[in-house]
């Protein structure tokens, strides 16, 4: 279904529900207009200016849409315009990435303060860290809120606001099982909650488990077929030619390809030999999260009230994938050698079959024997915050402490250490021949554990404060002040094999570790100049200990053209500041690889040679610098009716001196002037001592004015622009049917109008899609309610068009999935909920040439098919 099928349709449903109003004789209520709830003091003043569209989302529609997590359903908002990175085998960590901008660019609160960052991706925010027992509900600021909240606020603003203000016992259990293979889930809550005249406590934990998934469960990714196995070369750089050609075996390793999983194609000098992976790999990890929070407030007096939030959430995953093979991804290509004379070398144990004793042979060699390859990861994250709240004067005061910390322990198994394997295979220690029959004391040889301790810890203090200033024509005129101060701590720690390169298939990882103060100031002056018209201006300054001062600033203004039509527009200033471990503070350099790779294009290089060999190093770059953010809106909400609202927004956020990856192949360019755009600060450091100098920063070691290159310096660096416009829509319907319910309709739908990467268009390319929507319709009858979901992703380009591949289509079909419910409230006060996810049993939309291996866009599409779940809540 293309965009205009699914505005048909949409608008249909919201029609046949204003027939059936209009028949059934019905009385329409109001629209709930967004914004309307209570809203925590964090958030009030910003609410109040009426700048910039504010989604707030319910608990009751987080419960009607069938999400497991908070970040299942805030993945699944238009405003995710092109998906965002999700638990899979590669890491058990859930971003959102408002605006296509990246998690790193959008700034989740929890209660109005800052969320932990995440001590896994060192820089953005764990969604898997928010137990969906504890929300009340969910508010979203659509656009840039740096003057207000300071830096990572360039795309948009998440708050979660937690529950206060329950009493009782709520208890609840659901599951889901996928009409797939793998996938399924389980979860329980239990919430307890108590009040007096004096004060209050909400307590709550719950529990949440996701099956692991597969990759020989799924169509789209079973029967991987790789080269990588067991094969003999004649080279020591893994080349397609270097395959031997041996008359009887090809470049099979004789009875080394007889083992589970493996399998001869071909016969005779053709023959090889193939591994398929897809048979061990997980494509999504199993995860099982937990999460304990507490929140207290006590009225101290009639001016004052002290408060106290506490939580503890913990996410554990375990990723399964092939086992190693050698080469890997840090070897570049070299294969183990097998030396002449070894008892490995084919000339030895297969005599008179056509391979030659008096020269070496290498082999590519898939480590099956050693066991698949399994990470376990324990992800938890702490936050205390404790506080008062009051009144002194003519003074709203507001303040706090809070701690939080985020700490990431992860171990690999069966990882194949490439000296131990190189030395084993040369001496004929290992049997290539016979992989299984090795014995358990040559495989431990062979394999290690690997480690990573990744934490985040900040301590803040905060104080804010608001004064009725002066009237005006449309009420007081408010300033609101605040300071805070943040001291934040990150390291990421690798165990030394990791380090030194030495892990087949892994890049060595520098171990890092960093320190920064943060100092800010902000303020707001709200101006209510008549009962129409609203101004407002913001202003913040922070200082990093690290990274000097950034100041920002928003103007915004409000105007109500009648009772029915609101206006609304901003401009301000953002900025993103480097993550710790891309600035160099205490941080280590990872050791030297011997890389070999095309610097300047195919054949055509100034250096003279179309392959240069170098040492590469990546390090941290000192003279990184913040990224800077501009951001518009214009907007308006429009209420016709008393059952129709209708809320439509313009943003575009320009985003200069991006933070981004600078590859050797960038630097090498940018130094001979063949490359725009280029970072600051790289140089060429001369002759090549033997060991890094990170505080050089980027650059090249050599002399490229005699086309020689020894050593390359790579990192991070501040590097070209991004331009991103577009528009949301909301049309909310709310009708009274009288004695036939209630019936309420939602439409929201994003559309992407431009993403100019360095000025390259990037929209309606593969994972960008220029449309996404979102159509929810409820009826509430007395004690029943029925839902349904309508998930809409526009279509794009193929990669296989990009490939010229002219045998798949040369664009991919748009996604449209059904998502039903049913609940009943019980007079006992329990709710019986029947669901279905993807009633249809949709697939994703399948890309051959999908860069993951998958083959489709994870970030974008799932692959549990329709999936039936049930859920009891019982309140006492």
């Amino acid at each position: 279904m293309h965009e205009a099928g699914f505005l048909r349709s949409a608008l249909y449903a919201a029609l046949s529900s204003a027939l059936v109003t209009l028949l059934a004789g019905g009385v329409p209520v109001t629209a709930a207009v967004p914004g309307s709830a209570d809203p925590p003091k964090h958030m009030e003043n910003l609410r109040w200016a009426g700048t910039q569209p504010l989604l707030v989302i319910e608990r009751e529609e987080l419960l009607r849409s069938g999400a497991l997590s908070v970040a299942d359903f805030l993945r699944a908002l238009p405003m995710n315009s092109f998906g965002s990175f999700r638990p899979q085998n590669t890491g058990n960590y859930a971003e959102l990435s408002l605006r296509g901008l990246g998690g790193a660019r959008t700034l989740i609160l929890i209660d109005g303060r800052r969320a932990p960052t995440s001590a896994i991706a060192g820089q953005g925010h764990d969604l898997n860290q928010i137990a969906l027992a504890a929300v009340e509900r969910v508010e979203i600021l659509g656009h840039g809120a740096s003057a207000i909240h300071g830096a990572d606020a360039v795309a948009g603003v998440v708050n979660i606001v937690t529950r206060k203000n329950f009493t009782g016992v709520e208890l609840s259990v659901d599951a889901g099982n996928p009409s797939r293979e793998g996938g399924e889930t389980e979860h329980a809550a239990v919430v307890f909650g108590t009040a007096s005249e004096r004060g209050s406590l909400v307590v709550g934990a719950s529990s949440a488990n996701r099956g692991i998934v597969f990759q020989r469960d799924r169509a789209w990714s079973r029967g991987g077929r790789s080269l990588n196995s067991n094969n003999f070369l004649n080279s020591s750089f893994s080349q397609p030619s270097g395959l031997t050609r041996n008359p009887t075996f090809g470049s099979v390793v004789p009875g080394g390809c007889d083992d589970p999983g493996f399998q001869v194609t071909g016969t005779g000098a053709s023959a090889r030999c193939i591994y398929d992976f897809s048979l061990i790999a997980a494509d999504e990890v199993e995860s099982r999260s937990s999460g304990l929070f507490a929140r207290a407030d006590y009225a101290i007096n009639a001016d004052w009230r002290s408060f106290l939030n506490a939580s503890v959430d913990r996410s554990e995953g375990l990723a399964i994938s092939a086992p190693a093979v050698l080469p890997g991804f840090s070897e570049f290509g070299q294969l183990l050698p097998i030396p002449v004379g070894s008892p490995n070398h084919p000339a030895v144990r297969f005599p008179s079959t056509g391979y030659d004793a008096t020269r070496p042979y290498f082999v590519q060699h898939r480590f099956a024997a050693a066991g698949p390859r399994e990470a376990s990861s324990d992800n938890t994250a702490y936050a205390l915050e404790t506080g008062a709240t009051g009144r002194t004067g003519v003074f709203d005061i507001d303040f706090g402490v809070r701690f939080v910390e985020s700490k990431y322990l992860e171990l690999g198994r069966n990882a194949i250490v490439v000296g131990n394997a190189r030395a084993a295979v040369a001496s004929g220690a290992y049997n290539l021949y016979d992989p299984l029959g090795n014995s358990a004391g040559v495989l431990d040889s062979i394999t290690a554990t690997t480690n990573r301790e990744a934490r985040y810890r900040a301590e803040e203090l905060y104080a804010n404060a608001a004064v009725d200033l002066f009237d005006l024509g449309g009420g007081a005129a408010r300033l609101n002040l605040g300071a805070e101060h943040r001291d934040e701590q990150i390291s990421d720690v690798y165990d030394t094999l990791t380090r030194s390169g030495q892990i087949s298939g892994v890049f060595p990882r520098d171990s890092a570790a960093g320190a920064r103060d943060v100092h800010a100031i902000h303020g707001q002056l709200l101006l209510p100049v008549s009962e129409r018209f609203r101004f407002g201006l913001a202003a913040r300054h922070d200082r990093m200990s690290d990274a000097g001062g950034e100041s920002t600033a928003r103007v915004n203004f409000e105007f109500e053209a009648s009772s029915k039509l609101r206006l609304h527009a901003s401009y301000g200033l953002g900025f993103l500041t480097p993550e710790l471990s891309l600035q160099g503070i205490e941080t280590t350099s990872a050791p030297g690889l011997l890389f070999f790779q095309d610097v300047i294009g195919p054949c055509v290089n100034p250096l003279g040679r179309c392959n240069v060999q170098f040492i590469d190093f990546s390090i941290a770059n000192p003279e990184l610098e913040s990224e800077h953010s501009r951001h518009a809106s214009i907007g308006l909400d429009w209420a016709p009716t008393a059952w129709l609202q209708i809320d439509l927004d313009y943003y575009n956020v320009e985003v200069k001196d991006r933070i981004s990856l600078v590859s050797a192949v960038q630097i090498v360019s940018c130094l001979i002037g063949s490359n725009n755009p280029c970072p600051p600060g790289l140089d060429q450091f001369g002759p090549f001592g033997g060991q890094p100098r990170p505080e050089l920063g980027l650059g090249v070691f050599g002399d490229l004015a005699n086309g020689r290159v020894d050593a390359i310096q790579r990192g991070y660096g501040n590097l070209g622009t991004l331009d991103v416009s577009g528009a949301d829509l909301s049309v909310a319907t709310d009708f009274d049917l009288t004695d036939f319910g209630r019936v309420r309709n939602r439409l929201r739908l994003s559309w992407v109008h431009g993403f100019e990467d360095n000025g390259v268009e990037a929209v309606d390319q593969p994972s960008r899609p220029r449309q996404r929507a979102q159509l929810s319709n409820s009826w509430d009858l007395g004690d029943f309610s029925l839902s349904w979901y309508i998930n809409y992703i526009h279509g794009t380009r193929s990669t296989a068009a990009i490939f010229g591949d002219g045998d798949y289509p040369a664009r991919l079909s748009s996604w449209t999935t059904h998502d039903l419910q049913a609940n009943w409230h019980a007079p006992w006060n329990g709710r019986f909920t029947l669901g279905i996810d993807n009633v249809a049993d949709k697939d994703p939309v399948l890309d051959p040439y999908d860069p993951t291996g998958r083959g489709y866009d994870f970030a974008l599409y799932d692959g549990y098919g329709r999936t039936p779940y049930f859920r009891y809540t019982q309140v006492l």
